[in-house]
């Protein structure tokens, strides 16, 4: 999407968002949006990790209920 956007475009676009926000708010804008991509960072790779955790959580259960089906075909 932005691959097209080269170092003409962004200063273009900084001037254009400085024109519209003014200098005292562009710094306050920036804040927000670093704020808001870090949250949503966070947020994904806990997602990430809960379902990586459900996954080894299903391979382990798997793996006793493997085991204790082997147990009890042995005794037999």
């Amino acid at each position: 999407m932005f691959q097209n956007i080269g170092i003409p475009g962004l200063i273009l676009i900084l001037v254009i968002a400085l024109i519209i926000f003014g200098p005292k708010k562009l710094p306050e804008m920036g804040r927000a949006v670093g704020q808001t991509l870090k949250e949503f960072k966070k947020s994904t790779r806990e997602l990430t990790n809960d379902l990586d955790d459900d996954d080894k959580k299903s391979v382990k259960s798997e793996k006793v209920t493997a085991e204790t089906t082997e147990e009890k075909d042995q005794t037999k």
